[in-house]
């Protein structure tokens, strides 16, 4: 079976947006090591979950139609997210350091999902 650019996006941004409106603290701490011990972390961590909710479920809606002129745009904001969080990531794990046990998994998987993105895109 394959699976869609779109589809592995929905699930992974939308699990994650989630495990941080539930539990930001919880999620940094296993993504860099860190907790979130104010409430503006707090606060600020629980948004950025409701920013990934958002784009999972963008890409989760627009996967029946990933050759459109829309969705064309979705991909290339993901490609724009994907290539951030590899940049911002893996600064925190190296100049920071600031590492959790997920840190260089993430970053390996925004990696390998903005190229999958560059492949979509050259491809259509």
């Amino acid at each position: 079976m394959k699976i869609s650019l779109l589809v592995m996006t929905a699930v992974i941004e939308a699990g994650a947006g989630l495990a941080l409106m539930i539990s930001p603290s919880t999620a940094v701490m296993f993504l860099l090591g860190s907790s979130l011990d104010s409430p503006a972390g707090l606060t600020l961590g629980r948004v950025a979950g409701a920013a990934l909710l958002a784009l999972g479920i963008a890409c989760w809606l627009a996967r029946h139609d990933a050759e459109s002129r829309p969705a064309a745009g979705l991909i290339i904001a993901i490609l724009l997210y994907n290539s951030a969080a590899v940049l911002l990531l893996a600064v925190a794990g190296v100049f920071s350091g600031l590492v959790g046990i997920f840190l260089w998994p993430a970053v390996i998987l925004h990696a390998s999902m903005a190229v999958w993105c560059i492949a979509h895109i050259r491809r259509t």
